[in-house]
């Protein structure tokens, strides 16, 4: 295994509760709730009336004919990836040579929003009228070829695609970018745009949503008994992740490490987990064996967490299979409680938030949680931040996706 460290330089995103990584970090810390009622004359014709929709609208800080050649999703991208670009120190700073920078930038569903108007040019006005620019729009690798080809990133650009899985994916192949010696920076996270009669529909159909749509800032509530399903949210979250060699080279401020990462799949559902969370256990244990880490390391939880009743309970039996009882001294945070269900994204933005609580050494609270799971033995903040313990510590990101998709990344503090 290599011995190249990896480290997070830069964070940027564009969330529902906030219009970059720094706000959206204040947002979380402070409890605040991005979910709100739709008001899209749509929304009548779907049983699903709330999501979360970014904080801060793409057309407000982007230039409008780049904006015009970018699917929604590809918008929330760049905007994320200039914030953790500038937060690294921006060109200047961060000197990369184009064929040492990657870029890997995720997304579950891809331009479905460009898909869709497509179609609908295509059936009201003729084939004629359909955009040129729809194929590039709607491919999933779309964002991160945009951001490739903004930074003149030549050591490669990559989109997995796994679900809700796909942004912690996109950190842990980054990191091994780096590692394996290919690059040595990578811009690195997902994005999602999904909120859209058609997937929410869709959605709602499997009922995996909530339907609390007079209670929208209460609806997303992980481990809470009253919880419904999830809430849809869309944004971005991007990470700069660095070898250590460059990143102290230019002097650059290291919010932490990403030291490793497991990764399973269940074989079990299409779209339930499997229930003693046995895939899960398997990609905490090797995220462990790979980060070099115990379990006493492990002082905080990003958790997956999307407020589905099967979800959530089959996420703590992992945790307690692999942690034992350490994990009664894990702060555990549901960041999904406040800005709903990013798909594609929210292993990426969870990251961002997981980097800065061990920079800061703080855990964001989990809102909602009225009436605690009786099944959910774990340590949740909830209502105040909670300060983290000095010293070495560890903190784990975990993202989950349909298709039994299992990631953990590892980060621990520099």
């Amino acid at each position: 295994m290599s011995t190249r460290t990896v480290v997070v330089t830069g964070v940027g995103a564009t969330t529902p509760v906030g219009g970059d990584a720094k706000s959206t970090w204040s947002a979380l810390l402070a409890g605040q709730s991005g979910v709100r009622t739709l008001t899209e004359d749509w929304v009548v014709d779907v049983p699903v009336q709330i999501a979360a929709r970014v904080m801060v609208e793409p057309s407000e800080v982007m230039d409008r004919v780049q904006a015009r050649r970018l699917d929604r999703g590809g918008q929330f991208a760049v905007i994320a990836a200039r914030d953790a670009w500038a937060d690294a120190g921006g060109d200047e700073a961060i000197n990369v040579d184009p064929e040492r920078l990657g870029v890997v930038v995720a997304s579950g569903i891809g331009g479905i929003t460009t898909l869709l108007a497509a179609y609908d040019t295509l059936q009201r006005k003729g084939a004629r009228l359909v955009s040129p620019l729809a194929i590039p729009m709607l491919m999933p690798n779309g964002p991160a070829a945009a951001i490739g080809l903004e930074r003149t990133a030549r050591a490669g650009v990559h989109t997995p695609v796994s679900a809700c899985a796909s942004g912690a994916e996109a950190i842990a192949m980054g990191a091994e970018m780096i590692r394996n010696g290919r690059a040595d920076v990578v811009l690195a996270g997902g994005t999602e745009a999904c909120i859209h009669p058609l997937p929410i529909a869709a959605f709602a159909a499997m009922k995996a949503m909530s339907t609390r749509n007079d209670e929208a800032e209460a609806a997303s509530r992980p481990y809470d008994k009253g919880r419904d399903g999830f809430v849809l949210g869309e944004g971005s979250g991007v990470l700069v992740l660095e070898s250590e060699e460059h990143a102290k080279a230019r002097g650059a401020r290291i919010y932490c490490v990403v030291a490793g990462a497991g990764m399973t799949s269940d074989a079990h559902h299409i779209a339930q987990p499997e229930p003693e969370g046995a895939g899960v256990t398997r990609a905490l244990r090797f995220a462990l064996e790979n980060s070099g880490i115990t379990a006493a390391d492990v002082k905080h939880v990003n958790a997956h967490a999307t407020s589905t009743p099967l979800g959530d309970l089959a996420e703590v039996l992992a945790l307690r299979n692999v942690l034992g009882s350490e994990l009664d001294h894990v702060a555990v945070s549901a960041t999904k409680s406040m800005t709903g269900h990013l798909l594609g994204a929210a292993g990426a933005v969870e990251g961002v938030a997981t980097a800065l609580a061990l920079y800061e050494r703080v855990a964001p609270p989990t809102i909602n949680l009225d009436d605690k799971d009786d099944e959910a033995d774990i340590d949740i903040v909830t209502v105040e931040p909670r300060d983290l313990p000095s010293g070495q510590i560890a903190a784990l990101n975990n993202s989950f996706g349909f298709g039994g998709h299992n990631v953990c990344v590892v980060f621990t503090s520099y």
